[in-house]
């Protein structure tokens, strides 16, 4: 019953999410990982397509070569396929600040800065997401070796969604932890917390996954020559990627402030005793 109750107020708390972001003018910060995503995307590209010079007169300089051409390229892909999840990555600091700020209009509480304690944060973040890396991986391994006795393609079984859900839970959990770190709850804590709020964490991180998982081809939204020369036929696909860009691009935005609504409703963060009053 608790699971439920926990999973609708995840649901919730992303339409009270996107009435906050309205009532505060705060779209702007959409522009940021949007912007963040473009220019990823467009480094990679631009080493995919810069040439290199090759020293081919004696057998160093090929394998140099080669060493360099597919090293350069592997960048280039990761970079270009992957220019949505770099992104989440390198957004950690904003969306700490962000659930913060969000936190304060909610409570009228603020964070006294410590360097110190934000170095602590950096490690704790970082352990959190190693932990939570090594233990989805290791669920999505079970999974797909008992699916592999039951089926021939693994991915067909029923049993594999269950990976999913798992996901979920895991990125779920990573926002969480951003309200918890202030809440001063230690890892384990801060574990403990999850666990018994599994409801929450599956419902932040679903709809958070539906978002950053959308399929965006973010090299559609540089063809612009040929939606000039054939806009009947590219227009749709450059509208298409465009309205999946901006879902990708809000995701991490509307979850973080999503996890921290939903975590003031379930906790009251006004009480949280390391925060005090704005002006005091």
């Amino acid at each position: 019953m608790n699971f439920i109750r926990h999973f609708w107020l995840g649901l919730t708390a992303y339409k009270d999410a996107l009435v906050f972001i309205h009532v505060n003018r705060w779209y702007w910060f959409f522009l940021i990982p949007a912007a963040l995503m473009l220019v990823i995307y467009k480094l990679g590209d631009m080493l995919r397509m810069r040439e290199i010079t090759p020293h081919l007169d004696n057998m160093n300089g090929i394998v140099w070569f080669l060493i360099q051409m597919m090293f350069e390229l592997t960048i280039a892909l990761l970079l270009m396929k992957f220019a949505k999840y770099l992104v989440v990555i390198m957004l950690s600091p904003l969306l700490a600040h962000l659930s913060q700020k969000c936190e304060k209009v909610l409570t009228g509480k603020q964070y006294a800065f410590n360097f110190n304690l934000l170095v602590d944060d950096v490690k704790r973040g970082l352990k959190i997401v190693v932990r939570n890396i090594m233990w989805e991986y290791f669920f999505f391994l079970v999974i797909f070796i008992v699916a592999k006795f039951g089926w021939e393609d693994p991915k067909s079984s029923p049993i594999f969604y269950l990976s999913f859900a798992i996901g979920f839970f895991y990125y779920g959990f990573s926002f969480i932890d951003y309200v918890n770190e202030r809440r001063r709850l230690s890892m384990d804590e801060s574990i403990v917390f999850v666990r018994a709020h599994r409801g929450l964490a599956v419902a932040i991180g679903g709809v958070y996954s539906l978002l950053i998982l959308v399929p965006v081809d973010i090299g559609q939204l540089f063809y612009v020559q040929q939606i000039i020369s054939h806009p009947k036929s590219e227009l749709g696909q450059f509208l298409l990627h465009l309205l999946l860009w901006i879902c990708a691009s809000a995701a991490p935005i509307l979850a973080i402030v999503a996890s921290t609504i939903a975590m003031h409703k379930l906790v009251d963060l006004g009480s949280n005793i390391y925060a005090h009053k704005k002006g005091a």
